[in-house]
């Protein structure tokens, strides 16, 4: 089974539909996923550059994220949650778009960069801890982050508009193939 039929399969089911059709579901899930975005990436933020050494450079950087690190965590399951929600409510168009496969690599570098940052650069925190500027690691992985999550909204927002969608053709040969849209032929 290919993923695009699986996608397919998943928009056939009555829950999908219904939501999709619902009148105030989709709405009140996308409201709610912008919501936790806005906390997730304000706490991020926080962080971010306060290890790029621009704000808040007399609050020890583990206390920091020891006290944002809670709210980071619960926006980002609800921002899971409601994201994946949304997906469900319009499967094939959200599989097929290009702005929703570059948000999903760009998840995953996002990922890999928190994982670098927490197994490589933090467990030696106690080492700078309190210098108002972090060293070069700290710097990057933030600096990373920022732009990362920058990039992440930016193609999130940008799912809701069909420049690429499947059945506006004829588009390039490299849209359809990043796309896995298949035109019918003679267009």
């Amino acid at each position: 089974m290919s993923l695009l039929s699986f996608f397919e399969q998943l928009a056939e089911l009555p829950w999908s539909v219904e939501l999709h059709e619902s009148q105030y579901a989709y709405s009140i899930i996308e409201s709610i996923h912008v919501w936790t975005l806005c906390l997730f990436f304000g706490t991020i933020a926080m962080v971010d550059l306060r290890l790029l050494g621009l704000t808040m450079r007399g609050v020890p950087v583990s206390e920091l994220a020891r006290r944002v690190l809670p709210w980071t965590v619960a926006g980002f399951i609800l921002m899971v949650i409601t994201g994946t929600l949304l997906v469900f409510a319009i499967p094939v168009r959200t599989y097929q778009s290009i702005f929703f496969r570059g948000k999903m690599l760009l998840l995953v570098l996002a990922g890999l960069n928190v994982w670098l940052f927490h197994s490589r650069v933090y467990p030696k925190v106690a080492a700078w801890d309190a210098d108002g500027v972090p060293p070069r690691a700290a710097r990057v992985a933030g600096a990373v982050s920022l732009v990362l999550w920058s990039c992440i909204i930016f193609s999130g927002r940008m799912i809701a508009y069909n420049w690429f969608d499947c059945d506006r053709q004829p588009q390039l040969a490299i849209i359809n193939f990043l796309t896995s849209c298949a035109p019918a032929s003679g267009q």
